[in-house]
């Protein structure tokens, strides 16, 4: 039982030591790679955020691996991301290998179930967001899309004002002649 609550000067001292040089390496990789490296902008990008600070969790907290190991283990996810973003901008294989597509969930106060189920978004979720987003009644919703990260976002304003559709550019379920209620202008 005292191995779970003791330790010992020299064990902390390691830590402190550990936690100081992986802190100075994060940064370090943040400003060669770029701020991307810590964005949510695919659920790659999230993905390298979570095994970032796994990583960097795992090699001051426990001895193994060594510190340089560890060190090198963080070198290697930040020269994986800057790879996969460079080949991100010439491939639109790659990219849509690995970036999810924005869906539409819900247009003025229709839910789109084919896109929910397929976003695995749950009416209760949209509602939430809803909250979150301030709606206060129906009719000031646009539309709700499920991003790229697994974010939603609800486009919403006061009825009677027109929404750009540019900003449903590439949005899946999105049809402009199928989606346009007479309050949308043909703005892009």
């Amino acid at each position: 039982m005292s191995d779970w609550i003791e330790t010992s000067w020299s064990a902390l001292g390691m830590v402190f030591i550990s936690a100081i040089a992986v802190y100075a390496w994060v940064i370090i990789l943040t400003r060669i790679s770029g701020l991307r490296s810590f964005s949510k902008m695919s659920g790659f990008d999230f993905a390298m955020t979570v095994a970032t600070g796994s990583a960097a969790a795992g090699i001051f907290i426990a001895k193994d691996p060594p510190l340089l190991q560890g060190l090198f283990a963080l070198f290697v996810l930040f020269a994986m991301q800057m790879a996969i973003a460079a080949v991100r901008k010439r491939s639109s294989f790659v990219e849509k290998l690995v970036a999810n597509e924005p869906r539409l969930i819900m247009w003025r106060t229709e839910y789109i179930e084919e896109q929910m189920k397929k976003a695995k978004i749950t009416r209760s979720d949209v509602i939430a967001k809803l909250r979150e987003a301030n709606v206060t009644r129906f009719d000031q919703i646009y539309a709700v899309v499920a991003e790229t990260t697994g974010d939603v976002s609800v486009l919403h304003g006061e009825p009677g004002t027109a929404l750009d559709k540019g900003l449903l550019t590439d949005v899946i379920g999105y049809d402009p002649e199928r989606h346009r209620p007479s309050g949308v202008t043909d703005t892009a």
